[in-house]
């Protein structure tokens, strides 16, 4: 399965730049494994893998795991908008604290737990499937381009990682042994917003979560570290003058870039890199794909 640009979680995600959504709950069934669900900015695409009863079972599951998230998260806003510490206050919803758990490892550095919501509303789907249905052998929950998955013991899977120009960058067979069961990827042109210029950052990792977290901020740091160069390439505005409810605040968000010299690109890839090696010295990642305009860096043990 490729991965697609981050989407965040749209308008409910204060990073998002769309300022229109439906808020009408959709239940479909696409076909005879993939289950689609809607309700206001959330967008969940279900492939389950196994016998009829169990995509049967799996997608019950799914439906009665997917009632309530939006209102609990609705309910914990304030908190969810505040950047986390090592002393912040811990949510109180399932989700919630998925992606409190989520930023705890980038305490040192402003994150909000808006920054792993997509992420985390994928992971808690799938492992409603999964404790619903053992059975399953495997399912994928794709929220916008952050992606859930399960793999049960003797199945394995592989991943296509996509550039920006839809080019194949790399393929991973993963096996259910592996620790990875999260992917997402961020850049500035997706529909979240981003402090820098990959084009983007594809992260493997422990969870969904744990995987949309980290592509938000290595994607941050694909920067040219040069306020001169920065005004005379990269197109910006307040967070704040987008979207007025952004966790953002008066941060200075990517809306443009323009073609950039090759060493200006290697320069903003490789900044983005020590930030890719950082993470995955603390955190559950295990693999990072940045891209900027034809420029890329592959980092960790799978690649």
């Amino acid at each position: 399965m490729n991965t697609s640009l981050h989407t965040g979680f749209d308008q409910f995600d204060s990073r998002s730049k769309h300022s229109s959504v439906s808020w009408n709950p959709v239940w479909r069934t696409l076909n005879s494994r993939r289950l689609h669900l809607h309700y206001g900015p959330i967008d969940l695409l279900i492939d389950v893998s196994g016998t009829e009863d169990n995509i049967h079972q799996a997608h019950e599951a799914a439906r009665q795991c997917f009632a309530g998230v939006l209102e609990a998260l609705v309910a914990e806003l304030p908190l969810l908008r505040t950047p986390c510490t090592s002393g912040s206050l811990r949510p109180k919803g399932v989700v919630a604290q998925r992606m409190w758990k989520a930023c705890q490892p980038h305490t040192n550095r402003f994150v909000t737990p808006m920054a792993a919501v997509a992420g985390a509303v994928a992971d808690h789907v799938l492992s409603g499937i999964v404790q619903r249905v053992p059975s399953v052998p495997r399912v994928w929950v794709n929220n916008g381009g952050d992606i859930a998955f399960h793999l049960a013991p003797g199945e394995s899977t592989s991943l296509g990682v996509s550039r920006a120009n839809a080019k194949r960058a790399a393929t991973l067979n993963l096996s259910s042994s592996d620790d990875v069961r999260g992917v997402a990827t961020s850049g500035w042109a997706g529909r979240s917003f981003s402090l820098g210029i990959a084009d983007a950052v594809t992260v493997l990792a422990a969870t969904a979560a744990d995987a949309d977290v980290a592509a938000t901020l290595i994607a941050n740091d694909v920067c040219l570290q040069d306020p001169r160069l920065d005004k005379q390439f990269v197109v910006r505005k307040k967070a704040q003058d987008i979207a007025c409810d952004s966790d953002l605040n008066d941060q200075w968000v990517v809306t443009d870039v323009h073609s950039l010299p090759s060493e200006l690109c290697e320069r903003a890839v490789s900044n983005a890199q020590v930030t890719a090696e950082a993470l995955i010295r603390r955190a559950p990642i295990t693999a990072v794909f940045i891209e900027c305009q034809g420029h890329s860096v592959a980092v960790g043990a799978r690649v």
